[in-house]
């Protein structure tokens, strides 16, 4: 029985309102009825009587209510009695993608110092396809990057993403009018590392757009992407999280095309164990902080998913 669904049978209890208990647990209301729906068959009876604007409990939703408080309960005082964070040590070995390092890892890190105080975080910065590899080798215990991990131990949460667009450097006067792949071609494209998630947007893009003459640089840095860019040396497709302070400035400029530019996926990936806890508590942690990102900057330069996932609440 999953015990976040426990948890939100109770606040639909308490609320009555889809809505309302979808805004309190962060989630969509598609989200809530899933869950609720997904209790009612294991059970095997209704829970709540649903009408026009809120819902009731049944007379056996009633009873499971009792249960599934104490449960909660339990489950809370079991975390408090046992895993207190102060006395965890040792060394943690996180993996994390440059995109991760240029947005949200520094809160990550404070949040994990402050609860953890006596645990040593060891970092490695690398693409995500070496990450996956460093993490099935064993080499990394933890990796925030943007692909899941193959394998029947491998655990992936995803975290949300980052939306990303074609931003230029206002001194190539480009158009303001939606530019073809043609008219982007004609510029060199400043891209990540080969094989990355954005790589394989942009090669995809302009092979499908028959457009096999253009020039696509691969750069493993972000830092150098961004300052080839301002520099007027070509163009990219970068998360807009990266360029906030750029594009306010006016040294880049969003580009308008004829395209659809997908989002860079983030997932939180570990290899689940009898002793996998503190990384499934880190994983928690990093959905906390991509979740206050996104609402701090808005769906322009972040996203967190609307999706159930299969770890309990910590």
């Amino acid at each position: 029985m999953n015990v976040r669904f426990l948890e939100t049978f109770v606040w639909l209890a308490k609320l009555r309102n889809f809505r309302l208990t979808a805004e309190r647990l962060h989630a969509t209301q598609a989200a809530i009825s899933s869950r609720i729906s997904a209790l009612e068959q294991e059970f095997g009876v209704r829970l709540f009587d649903r009408g026009p604007r809120d819902v009731k409990l049944t007379q056996e939703g009633t009873k499971a209510l009792v249960f599934a408080e104490q449960i909660l309960k339990l489950t809370n005082d079991m975390l408090a009695s046992v895993s207190d964070r102060s006395h965890v040590s040792g060394l943690l070995r996180v993996g994390v993608m440059e995109s991760v390092v240029h947005t949200w890892l520094p809160e990550l890190l404070r949040r994990v110092r402050d609860e953890y105080p006596n645990l040593t975080i060891e970092l490695t910065c690398d693409t995500s396809t070496n990450l996956s590899v460093q993490l099935v080798n064993g080499n990394v215990d933890i990796a925030f990057l943007s692909t899941v991990v193959s394998g029947a131990d491998a655990e992936n949460v995803s975290l949300g993403a980052l939306p990303m667009r074609w931003v230029a450097s206002p001194s190539l006067n480009l158009s303001a009018e939606a530019l073809s792949e043609a008219e982007l071609a004609s510029f060199p494209i400043v891209s990540f590392a080969r094989h990355s998630s954005p790589h394989v947007f942009v090669a995809g893009l302009f092979a499908a757009a028959g457009e096999p003459r253009v020039q696509i640089n691969c750069v493993s840095s972000v830092a150098a992407i961004i300052r080839l860019v301002l520099d007027g040396f070509g163009i990219a497709v970068l998360p807009t999280a990266f360029v906030t302070r750029e594009l306010e400035s006016g040294h880049l400029q969003l580009l308008k095309v004829t395209h659809r530019v997908p989002e860079l996926p983030l997932f939180a990936s570990f290899r689940r164990s009898p002793d996998s806890l503190l990384c499934e508590s880190i994983t928690h942690l990093a959905q906390k902080v991509m979740r206050e990102f996104s609402l701090e900057n808005g769906p322009d330069i972040a996203l967190f998913p609307d999706t159930d996932e299969a770890l309990p609440p910590h």
